[in-house]
């Protein structure tokens, strides 16, 4: 992969090392934040603050797909994204990405100034690879067991690794197909999405089987749940140390863009882990 991506709205320099996606869930329920940036000023604010920090994308959410939830309306989902990005768009050419599964929702985002979809369910409406290879944007494809309702009831895998490695692959051929260039697509391994705990240890410890495949992967661990179970804290806030070993160990395994809620304190994790990675 070039150490620049770039497409006709944006650019991303992955020359130094793993990037940082900086977290904006626009959601009155998401496991750790919801309801916190509600107000589209309070939502910008600290946008430019995690830009501020470190962050080199922001990632913006407009429906909860923690476990048990249940969806938004493309509607809803517009409402809550669309000023936020227009009005963050005034103030940052910064790329912003669009946390959505919907078609119409990513082309309201799209048209109002994001330039990457993020999609929980890895392009799997046409209507989606067809908008990102009509927009010529970059795509991140997710793996997930399920649906956020159900994934986390009693998932299952022979081999966790290959299948995820296999489904991902084949969702980025798919992509291609599509008219989406093999440099625009990102995977992400869905850490957490249909997975226990062990399912995303053993992800994480093999992340090098998904990075070696020559695509860009995005790993996202923040504050979940798993290092809650591993660390005792129950509390999504005080996962900030369980999730910095995970980010060290994503970059040492090959991750080129880590999703984070606290970038300042994950930037600084991430500058020592690209140190000692490019050594």
């Amino acid at each position: 992969m070039p150490s620049i991506l770039r497409w006709p709205s944006g650019t991303l320099d992955f020359s130094s090392g793993c990037l940082i996606m900086g977290i904006l869930n626009v959601t009155p329920d998401s496991f750790s934040d919801g309801g916190q940036f509600l107000s589209a000023d309070k939502a910008v604010d600290h946008a430019l603050q995690m830009l501020a920090d470190g962050a080199a994308i922001i990632d913006i959410g407009p429906e909860s797909t923690r476990p048990g939830s249940e969806p938004v309306t493309p509607a809803e989902q517009i409402r809550r994204a669309v000023p936020v990005i227009e009005a963050l768009r005034k103030r940052t050419d910064t790329p912003i990405s669009i946390d959505t599964a919907h078609p119409d929702v990513a082309a309201a985002a799209l048209a109002a100034g994001a330039s990457i979809i993020n999609d929980v369910t890895a392009l799997s409406n046409p209507q989606m690879a067809a908008l990102a290879a009509a927009r010529q944007v970059p795509v991140v494809l997710m793996h997930a067991q399920g649906t956020p309702a159900t994934m986390q009831h009693n998932p299952h895998y022979a081999d966790v690794v290959a299948e995820v490695k296999d489904v991902l692959l084949e969702r980025a051929a798919s992509a291609e197909r599509a008219g989406i260039p093999k440099e625009r697509i990102i995977l992400d391994p869905g850490i957490g999405f249909g997975k226990t705990t062990d399912h995303n240890l053993t992800l994480l410890n093999h992340l090098d089987a998904l990075t070696a495949a020559g695509y860009r992967v995005l790993v996202g661990t923040s504050r979940k749940r798993f290092i809650g179970q591993l660390t005792g804290k129950d509390t999504p806030a005080d996962r900030l140390y369980g999730t910095a070993a995970t980010v060290a160990l994503a970059i040492a395994k090959g991750a080129s863009i880590v999703r984070v809620h606290d970038v300042a304190t994950m930037a600084d994790v991430v500058k020592v882990a690209n140190a000692i990675a490019r050594a």
